[in-house]
């Protein structure tokens, strides 16, 4: 089967309750790896079709105040995850009784080049997957 290097409406965490749980603490955790941070969560599915990861990209005023700066980092991040989830999504597979929620926080005042952002992000993916 060929992974699907796509990201859709249902694998991105849009919902309160599910943002409030994950950033609440409890049996969530946190790793780095400068400029990326990442709090993610193990959790019982709430529903039947809710797919196994599901990502959320922050990128705070406080670190860009222009918009666009913002967006195109975020538009980075997106890119990075959509190429490599397949590392997290593979590990998932083998328990499908669980659900991975993701949220990647951006730290640094500064671009970053692409390449770079991916190199951490699959850096990330790989520990998460190793923890999992």
């Amino acid at each position: 089967m060929t992974p699907s290097h796509t990201l859709t409406k249902q694998e991105r965490l849009c919902s309160k309750n599910d943002i409030d749980s994950l950033f609440r603490g409890g049996q969530s955790r946190s790793m780095s790896a400068f400029p990326l941070r990442v709090v993610y969560m193990t959790s019982e599915p709430s529903a039947s079709s809710t797919p196994t990861c599901m990502v959320m990209v922050s990128v705070p005023k406080k670190c860009f105040k222009r918009a666009v700066k913002r967006n195109r980092v975020k538009r980075q991040l997106r890119e990075a995850y959509r190429q490599n989830k397949d590392i997290v999504m593979e590990k998932m597979a083998l328990t499908p009784d669980r659900r991975l929620s993701m949220a990647f926080i951006w730290l640094d005042s500064e671009l970053h080049e692409t390449e770079e952002i991916t190199a951490r992000m699959r850096n990330l993916l790989h520990r998460i997957s190793e923890r999992i």
